[in-house]
């Protein structure tokens, strides 16, 4: 269900109408990939030379072998996945983390797919930093 927001209009001016659901566009993907974040932050952390956490430190994930960022306890599961993160890994993974690592110990998936693009997004953009 769509939900409208209107803006009052004066006169002379044009009324705004928002739609609450509407698609992402290039100037809501980064704040709803932030908002998506928001989730992984209490185990994650992006910044170059960030601590690792509950789960491990992201910055550099893209093109990164999985399981292999230094000083992070990662399962037997995922050290022995093979995976490479990218685009695609990532979105499978965070999808359904169990599923595609089985044995993994990260429990929490984002089943949304726009959801899970504008994250992916949203981490491709902080990590390269």
């Amino acid at each position: 269900m769509r939900q409208l927001f209107w803006l009052a209009a004066l006169p002379g001016t044009v009324a705004l109408v928002v739609a609450a659901n509407a698609p992402l566009t290039a100037q809501s993907a980064p704040a709803a990939g932030a908002q998506a974040f928001a989730a992984c932050r209490a185990c994650h952390t992006l910044n170059k030379g960030g601590r690792n956490g509950v789960g491990p430190n992201l910055n550099g994930v893209f093109g990164r072998a999985a399981g292999s960022v230094p000083g992070f306890n990662y399962s037997p599961a995922m050290k022995a996945s093979g995976l490479k993160w990218d685009d695609k890994t990532l979105a499978e993974f965070i999808a359904a983390p169990m599923k595609k690592v089985p044995g993994t110990r990260m429990p929490i998936g984002v089943a949304d797919p726009s959801k899970r693009a504008a994250l992916i997004a949203y981490l491709k953009a902080e990590t390269a930093k």
